[in-house]
């Protein structure tokens, strides 16, 4: 895709690409984008203006005749991570382009993908936790520290399992979220994937970093892979709208698709009565969304909480009795302290560490 430009970030719709129709029904663009990731690829979709409004295009590499098109490469980003995944800056001038979908709807047209995308960055959030926890636990199951292994000892242990539950937790929230793309429950994901993207991308950086910890300095050499893990741990929350666009993204699901949030309701509702710290969660929510004029400014909160009860919703239904119960008697019910590592006295950390392990081939 083809958005983001200097002078707009994600306010996208300050686009200054412009498209001009050809004689042959196609358009011509003349413009410059700040990101465009995966320059290698065949096909872009592209936003553009025309007097109806900002409106989307797609621009092959390859014109039908076998001429390349105009798509000039001015330079590669320098990034923190995801370096596998090339970001550029690109230039239009007079580059040949289709128009998609209706002039002046570019941006619900191309918000299609983006959903998708969005979904792409949830799975690659919990798949990077989930790489991370299976380090640490195989750190710690053959790492003899104090005379005894790390994997035994009950505060590594406290760490470990915390791991676990969130990872869990992430893992079901982006499966349940890939099964809704396959039953094409559109109202779901609008609102779900908004909150999702927002709370799983964020929890990622803390969860990598209290991974790597784990291995001590020996996870601060790049020989052991965590370093790329904690560079990539922040990119999905960036990519596709970051903290405070999806955030606010989530309030204007609420609001336009009455739809969604009774889609998410209900799917949070599968679970009502099956733990009262998930039932008294849902009334916090109820409560926050209960003052509409004061919803920006707390639009975080209740993308972070939706997302918490659509995790405890699921792990309630699906987990064994350990992980859900953990799981609300922290992130729900408060008994957590600011780190990971902070369950409380009685959890059983060690089967919450067992589920976890990766069991040899």
């Amino acid at each position: 895709m083809g958005m983001t430009e200097k002078q707009g970030g994600s306010d996208v719709r300050a686009t200054t690409t412009r498209a001009v129709p050809a004689a042959d029904g196609t358009y011509s663009l003349t413009g410059h984008k700040w990101f465009t990731s995966a320059p290698m690829s065949d096909l872009f979709l592209v936003l553009a203006q025309l007097p109806e409004g900002v409106t989307c295009f797609l621009v092959p590499r390859v014109l039908p005749d076998g001429t390349r098109n105009v798509f000039r490469l001015q330079r590669l980003k320098d990034k923190l991570g995801d370096r596998a995944n090339a970001s550029s800056e690109v230039e239009f001038k007079g580059t040949a382009a289709w128009l998609v979908g209706e002039p002046g709807r570019g941006v619900p047209t191309i918000i299609e993908m983006v959903n998708t995308t969005r979904l792409d960055c949830v799975l690659g959030s919990a798949a990077t936790i989930r790489a991370a926890l299976t380090q640490a636990i195989h750190h710690a199951t053959h790492r003899r520290a104090f005379g005894a292994l790390l994997a035994d000892q009950p505060l590594m242990q406290n760490v470990l399992a915390d791991l676990a539950v969130e990872s869990e937790a992430a893992t079901a929230l982006a499966v349940r979220l890939a099964a809704a793309v396959d039953a094409g429950e559109s109202d779901l994901l609008r609102l779900a994937g908004a909150a999702a993207k927002f709370w799983v991308c964020k929890r990622t950086p803390t969860a990598v970093a209290e991974a790597l910890e784990v291995l001590g300095g020996n996870g601060y050499l790049e020989e052991s892979g965590m370093p790329r893990l904690y560079r990539q741990a922040p990119l999905n929350s960036i990519w596709e709208g970051s903290g405070n666009v999806i955030a606010l993204d989530v309030l204007r699901a609420m609001g336009r698709s009455s739809a969604s949030l009774a889609a998410v309701r209900a799917e949070i509702d599968l679970a009502r009565g099956a733990d009262p710290r998930l039932d008294a969660a849902v009334g916090r929510l109820t409560a926050e969304l209960a003052d509409p004029e004061q919803l920006p400014v707390r639009a975080r909160r209740i993308a972070g909480l939706l997302a918490l009860c659509l995790q405890a919703s699921l792990l309630l239904r699906h987990a064994p009795a350990s992980v859900a119960d953990t799981f609300c008697a922290t992130r729900l019910a408060g008994d957590w302290g600011a780190v990971l590592g902070t369950l409380p006295g009685g959890t059983p950390v060690r089967a919450l560490v067992e589920r976890a392990r990766v069991s040899p081939a």
